[in-house]
């Protein structure tokens, strides 16, 4: 579901309690080639203009805090969030702590939102192939705590499998760890394949036990007005995948 003119809002059956928002490229205050609305501090962005646009989310989603921003590294590392902030690297950030804000950056790599039924728990993880073959969803999924067939995940927008071109050596990692991961990947002409985040996700997460999966069918690269894309663009700004417990 389409929420604010700057936002998507995951279309899936969050628990009461429960809220979730993605973040789309425009709205904010960056130059090009961060425009406008990019919340990362780490893609070369005037540092001002990325503490205005993270002010311009807090005030926009109502948030109770600052999100615990994370220090990405393609990983498979998931924190728990209390109090004070995170350290060092990770890419998947659970918590049962009401207020406290999970939060992964994107442009093209996959957002991954994770929510028990009950709404008790929460989380995020960016899931980029790398990410995905070094099993950041399973980290996610067991740092959440709760059993996999009671867990609702939502797939945000990423690169989808008609832009995304991999070598022979992505998807030999994918089947050397599951023989099934075969479907997500199609030869092109120039000998090299098109790898389907969304289809190894979902794979990745029905080998959990998780079963009640949402979202996907974005690409990041095709939609320029929307989305950031690094694989398209090179240097740009990143948006953010966001889930706390209100």
């Amino acid at each position: 579901m389409q929420g604010g003119a700057d936002l998507i809002e995951p279309d899936w059956p969050a628990p009461p309690g429960v809220r979730a928002a993605f973040t789309l490229r425009t709205g904010g205050v960056s130059a090009p080639p961060f425009d406008s609305f990019n919340c990362a501090a780490h893609v070369g962005d005037a540092p001002e203009a990325v503490a205005r646009n993270r002010a311009l989310l807090r005030e926009r989603l109502g948030l109770p805090g600052e999100p615990a921003w994370l220090e990405q590294v393609h990983g498979c590392t998931a924190v728990t969030l209390e109090a004070g902030a995170v350290s060092g690297p990770a890419d998947a950030a659970v918590t049962g702590a009401p207020g406290r804000i999970c939060v992964v950056q994107v442009a093209d790599c996959l957002p991954v939102l994770l929510a028990a039924r009950d709404g008790s728990v929460v989380g995020a993880a960016h899931a980029g192939w790398r990410g995905l073959a070094g099993g950041v969803l399973e980290s996610a999924v067991r740092a959440l705590g709760a059993e996999p067939a009671e867990v609702l995940a939502w797939l945000g927008p990423a690169i989808g499998p008609g832009h995304f071109e991999v070598g022979a050596e992505v998807r030999a990692a994918f089947l050397a760890a599951d023989p099934a991961a075969e479907p997500a990947f199609a030869p092109n002409a120039r000998g090299r394949w098109q790898c389907d985040l969304y289809c190894l996700a979902r794979q990745r997460l029905a080998a959990l036990g998780v079963e009640r999966v949402y979202g996907g069918g974005w690409c990041t690269y095709a939609d320029a007005a929307r989305f950031f894309s690094y694989r398209r663009d090179g240097r740009c700004g990143r948006m953010a995948a966001l889930i706390w417990r209100s």
